[in-house]
């Protein structure tokens, strides 16, 4: 059993945590973004951690050294956090944070500037709502932001007088006219992102605002003014990066189509005039364009074309490039057969650093820009695990950023480069994170499916075994699925982490079956508007091999999954009475009510279509259900909305195979956040989250009497 103390984990704590210990693991750092500076001499990381009262996660920066000899320091200690962290050109940290100025609270997050010479920081520039995220020139002082502005705000005064009368009316209401209107867990609108230029001169101040001043100190730096280069993008504009001089930014512009469609172009604007040139567009009826990258010299920009998906034909993701002036956009290693995205350039424009997702890992690679690039010429420059937050020190012979495994979290590291390119050297940092200490170990499992037109595919996973493991101590296994389901098991999970399952007992598999990505497009095309086949039958054979191991024990298994994971859950509790319980987590149950009610109905359309929704939703299947299922959901959740957990809960106690006791009590339970998402983010809910699972487990696959977390009154 999980042991409850009150052991919280800082960065500063010393020596590895137990998973055992759950609130010591709910408690621990987790590091999530990486900045390097322009010069190649600081490194930045965040890292996130509950905050003071223990029931939310705040975020701090830390300095960590690039050269791997000095400890990590910490940089910000603001009580509600920092993000999006990037270095000005004269090696300034810049930041967004909500924080109290001249003693007072300012209910919007603003962009803050830690200076390089030392001294506290300080309000950089704001917004009347905040300030979503800052980006920085690496070769000037330009510096832009993103920030949500009502669309009849026509400057900063008229923006705050109807932000103003809309709080003292406390009106709520939003009144659209396109699609989306939700994305995850939050309502879009009334306002919606902008780019502003950060200007030298301070805005008019307004009745409300009081100086800048910081206690002990003469002559704060004043606060910046902002000048508005998208006044038109209304609800266009996605993903934004600025050039290294400074003169233009790239960003992903969104166009609305036909019956609620979109698809995702790439627009240049100048920063001096806000002048708009389109940099690519597919035209009606075309894929999406993303993850933009200036290169070094501005002339060219690597970015991402996901082709429009069919009911029948998956998308392919494919790394382009295109000149900043709109021209010569063309396909980068057309024959290398994974689904990259861009990092950075290397500093003389001959490659563009990726990563993409490669039979469990995602590693880092070299893609030549050179026209007769092919996929035989891409460089793999790591070996195993998850790379993110890539960044390219200027002269190229080093790449900066987070390592993670299966089995540890993410780590700052320094990739070295060899004098050739062709090899390269991973060095681990210090960084401010203690590892997790594991329950067990990882090994690889693989096997070969015979699909029903008689080819055959090998299906990869991981098992995490607990320590002790044997044939004279078999252990319980339990089958988790991953979400996506355009995804893999690469790396360490904190919200779904299996090894709080394995520090229970539990052997635990971490399948890759039809769908995941890493292993080729036809990998994910065998399982593409056909979820409830080879999915299915990929996750059950590999799960015959596993279980016919003489140090599993076949007769103790369960099954979980969380989102498409969840969805699998749903499905294979229909279709098999082989698991003593299943959990599913923001699972998918009735297909037809799904599709129109996510987030993103438009772009599930492309592959559920009447007949995939149909022949795949699990809904039609509750009366075979004899199985004890645990239905977790979220009331925020907009991905899966919250009325497929309900319909799911309601249908399994009317309708499932799987009857009340004589007393009237349903084996079922329905475990409910009204204040989570599509996650469960709160450090006490995550807690609740395992202990509740455990208990749940251990009740019908351990045949423990466990009771459930007393919390839950």
């Amino acid at each position: 059993m999980l042991n409850r103390t009150m052991a919280f984990h800082t960065p500063d704590a010393a020596g590895p945590v137990p998973l055992s210990d759950l609130e010591g693991y709910v408690a621990l750092p987790r590091l999530t973004g990486l900045a390097l500076s322009p010069d190649g001499s600081r490194l930045a990381v965040a890292v996130q951690a509950p905050d003071d009262d223990r029931t939310a996660y705040a975020t701090s920066l830390w300095a960590v050294d690039p050269a791997g000899v000095a400890p990590s320091r910490r940089l910000t200690r603001g009580a509600k956090g920092e993000s999006s962290p990037v270095f000005t050109s004269a090696g300034d940290l810049l930041f967004v944070a909500t924080r109290p100025v001249d003693g007072q609270d300012d209910p919007a997050a603003q962009v803050w500037r830690l200076p390089a010479s030392g001294g506290e920081a300080h309000v950089l520039a704001r917004r009347p709502a905040g300030i979503a995220a800052v980006r920085a020139a690496s070769r000037t002082e330009t510096v832009v932001v993103t920030a949500d502005t009502l669309p009849r705000a026509a400057d900063e005064t008229a923006e705050r007088e109807l932000r103003r009368r809309r709080r003292e009316s406390r009106t709520s209401a939003i009144l659209h006219t396109g699609y989306p209107v939700r994305d995850w867990d939050h309502e879009l609108g009334p306002g919606y992102p902008r780019v502003f230029v950060i200007e030298g001169d301070p805005p008019p101040p307004a009745a409300e605002d009081r100086p800048h001043r910081r206690s002990g100190l003469s002559d704060p730096e004043p606060v910046r003014g902002t000048r508005d280069l998208t006044p038109d993008a209304g609800a266009a504009l996605e993903d934004v990066v600025v050039a290294p001089d400074g003169t233009f930014v790239v960003a992903v512009w969104v166009v609305p189509e036909d019956h609620a469609g979109r698809r995702a172009t790439l627009v240049r604007i100048d920063t001096a005039t806000g002048a708009r040139t389109t940099l690519y567009d597919e035209g009606p009826g075309g894929g999406y364009a993303g993850s933009p990258v200036v290169g070094p010299d501005g002339h060219w920009v690597a970015f991402t074309r996901e082709t429009r998906a069919t009911g029948s034909t998956a998308p392919r993701r494919s790394l382009w490039i295109a000149r900043s002036d709109g021209a010569a956009a063309r396909e980068l290693a057309p024959g290398w057969d994974r689904w990259p995205t861009p990092a950075g350039w290397l500093p003389d424009g001959s490659a563009v650093v990726a990563v993409a997702d490669d039979h469990g890992d995602s590693p880092v690679f070299l893609v030549p820009v050179a026209p007769t690039t092919s996929g035989a010429d891409v460089v793999r420059l790591t070996g195993d695990g998850v790379f993110t937050d890539v960044a390219v020190a200027p002269d190229g012979r080093s790449l900066y950023a987070l390592h993670a495994r299966r089995e540890h979290p993410a780590e700052p590291v320094r990739i070295d480069l060899g004098p050739t390119r062709a090899t390269a050297s991973v060095v681990p940092l210090r960084g401010p994170a203690p590892r997790p200490g594991l329950p067990g170990r990882a090994e690889s499992v693989s096997v070969t499916v015979a699909d029903p037109d008689g080819a055959r595919c090998e299906v990869h996973g991981w098992l995490a075994l607990p320590e002790g493991a044997s044939v004279t101590a078999p252990a319980p296994l339990l089958l988790w699925v991953h979400g996506g389901p355009l995804s893999s098991w690469g790396a360490w999970s904190w919200r779904w982490n299996p090894w709080l399952m394995v520090a229970q007992g539990y052997a635990v598999l971490l399948p890759d079956p039809a769908l995941s990505t890493g292993y080729g497009q036809a990998f994910v095309q065998r399982g593409w508007g056909q979820w409830g086949q080879a999915p299915f039958t990929d996750l059950m054979t590999i799960t015959d091999a596993v279980a016919a191991r003489p140090d599993i024990d076949a007769t103790r298994t369960a099954a979980m999954g969380a989102s498409f994971g969840g969805y699998m859950a749903n499905w294979i509790a229909g279709h098999t009475d082989r698991f003593r319980a299943i959990v599913t987590h923001a699972g998918l149950w009735a297909l037809d009510q799904f599709g129109p009610t996510t987030d993103t109905a438009s772009y599930w359309r492309q592959e559920m279509t009447p007949e995939m929704a149909h022949a795949n939703s699990p809904h039609r299947f509750v009366a075979d259900i004899r199985t004890p299922m645990l239905v977790v959901h979220g009331d925020h959740d907009y991905r899966v909305p919250v009325g497929e957990g309900l319909r799911l809960w309601y249908e399994l106690l009317s309708a499932s195979g799987l009857p009340a006791d004589e007393s009237g009590r349903s084996p079922h339970r329905f475990l409910s956040f009204p204040d989570e998402n599509h996650w469960v983010l709160a450090p006490q809910h995550a807690a609740v989250w395992y202990e509740t699972i455990g208990a749940f487990l251990a009740r019908h696959v351990l045949d423990e009497d466990r009771d459930d977390p007393e919390i839950l009154g």
